[in-house]
């Protein structure tokens, strides 16, 4: 686990009571101190090597910073990334940041005039893509989880995060299917929790309550995490499945169904299941519910996609 007060102790030690840096540290999520170390650090590289001093920093310093990260190929997003760790650093020090200054505003309006803001987005694994990758796995334990995984994931437009985090206690039954609970997210870091319904599906191949059963009664599970490592030899460990597995897992059945494995990531179960519900004429309202989305902005994105040829102006005239 990465430690906020670590952070920022490098930049300004204060004195700290252990209670107080229990909950500091408990206040940002381990990707998001991650991030500010690692941008952090690059800054303060940066500065040195320029003779440059880093806090306080100064607003022609942080300007010239981030124009030499465009001039090296950094894309907008790693900009503003790099440009939140900086404010970061300085808020904790208790000093006011340069870069709400107009001089850095501007700067960066510029650099993404330039080089654009278009993120190279992963492609969804739609239902006939979950479908062939599915079809693939093979006939045994591990082959079994990752039906489990790949099904769950796809009709609960689960973050990988939150697919790693469930526990057997979180899965319920009841007659529609499972009545899943979500305990922590993305968007709800104090744990205040929602309840995702997954349905039976209509083919029992591709049914996600059916390979969820199947996964807890193969691999005898009685308590803990709902999916697990495995070795080579099919045994399972005691250890909880990371987050980077689960985007191995779906590359890797991506790839073995004849799909580009490139282009898929460990969030296209999410944008999968949002575009194939949007192209089947799903409202935007619950295709939100499900996905847990906060903003109908980014939402949106999958339902464009998911019905750029069902409602197509030149489809209705060819």
């Amino acid at each position: 686990m990465v430690s906020l007060p670590t952070i920022v102790e490098e930049i300004a030690p204060p004195v700290i009571p252990d209670r107080v840096r229990l909950y500091l540290d408990a206040s940002k999520s381990d990707s998001t101190k991650r991030a500010y170390r690692t941008d952090w650090s690059d800054f303060r590289t940066w500065c040195e090597s320029h003779g440059l001093r880093a806090l306080p920093a100064t607003p022609d310093t942080v300007a010239a910073y981030i124009s030499d990260q465009a001039d090296q190929g950094k894309k907008a997003s790693t900009i503003n990334r790099r440009l939140a760790a900086i404010r970061f650093a300085h808020k904790a020090a208790g000093i006011d940041s340069p870069t709400n200054t107009t001089l850095v505003e501007m700067t960066g309006s510029g650099i993404r005039r330039r080089i654009g803001t278009a993120q190279q987005a992963k492609a969804p694994a739609v239902k006939e893509v979950i479908a062939n990758m599915v079809a693939v796995l093979p006939d045994s334990l591990i082959g079994t989880r990752d039906k489990a995984l790949l099904l769950l994931g796809f009709a609960g437009a689960f973050r990988r995060s939150e697919l790693v985090a469930l526990d057997l206690d979180d899965m319920h039954e009841c007659p529609e299917g499972l009545r899943v609970t979500v305990r922590r997210s993305k968007t709800d870091q104090e744990g205040a929790g929602m309840v995702k319904g997954i349905p039976y599906g209509k083919s029992s191949d591709l049914c996600p309550v059916r390979a969820v059963k199947a996964w807890i009664t193969a691999a005898n599970l009685q308590k803990g995490a709902l999916f697990r490592g495995m070795n080579r030899h099919d045994k399972i460990c005691s250890a909880r499945l990371t987050g980077k597995a689960v985007a191995e897992i779906i590359k890797r059945t991506a790839k073995a169904s004849g799909h580009d494995s490139t282009i898929f990531s460990g969030h296209s179960l999410r944008a999968g299941l949002a575009t194939s519900a949007a192209a089947a004429g799903v409202s935007e309202r619950k295709i939100m519910d499900q996905t847990g989305h906060k903003s109908e902005r980014m939402v949106r994105r999958y339902i464009r996609d998911g019905e750029m040829f069902r409602e197509n102006a030149a489809g209705a005239v060819l």
